[in-house]
């Protein structure tokens, strides 16, 4: 995301003050924005968020997983799961191994809920998150957009 490299420095600024004056309207803001824009726009083109990023896996979602596979929980977790350096449980490997080559997910319906709410563009107290907003733009075609719409929408 060449783009979102250029915008990165104006986008931070924006951002700062953004989190300073947590703005009444901007969870709505960018939900307006969310859904305008993911009318648009196909995340089976791209998946571009599940070949370079991992989710963070809770307990849940292991123990979801680990059923889907019929497998014990020790084995899922060894065969595709490391802590990171948050303590935290993530893909040993990218791109995600359940992703196929068409960019479908082979376990959508048992997907991590981090994977649920990616790109994490219409959530409420959006000024708590915006430093992992930034880093989505480099990653999330979408992401770039709504940022950048929300920019046009605050100046």
């Amino acid at each position: 995301m060449h783009q979102a490299k250029k915008a990165e420095k104006e986008t931070k600024k924006l951002f700062e003050k953004l989190k300073k004056t947590k703005l009444k309207d901007l969870d709505e803001k960018f939900e307006t924005l969310h859904e305008k824009t993911f009318q648009t726009i196909d995340c089976l083109t791209c998946a571009n968020c599940c070949k370079t990023t991992s989710p963070i896996f809770t307990s849940r979602d292991i123990e979801r997983l680990s059923k889907h596979f019929k497998i014990k929980i020790a084995t899922f977790m060894d065969l595709y799961l490391v802590l990171d350096e948050d303590k935290d449980y993530v893909l040993k490997t990218t791109p995600c191994p359940f992703l196929s080559t068409d960019n479908y997910c082979q376990v959508y319906e048992d997907r991590p809920n981090a994977c649920k709410e990616y790109p994490h563009t219409n959530r409420k107290k959006m000024y708590q998150i915006l430093d992992l907003t930034l880093k989505n733009t480099f990653v999330c075609p979408a992401v770039y957009e709504i940022v950048e719409n929300i920019k046009k929408e605050i100046k």
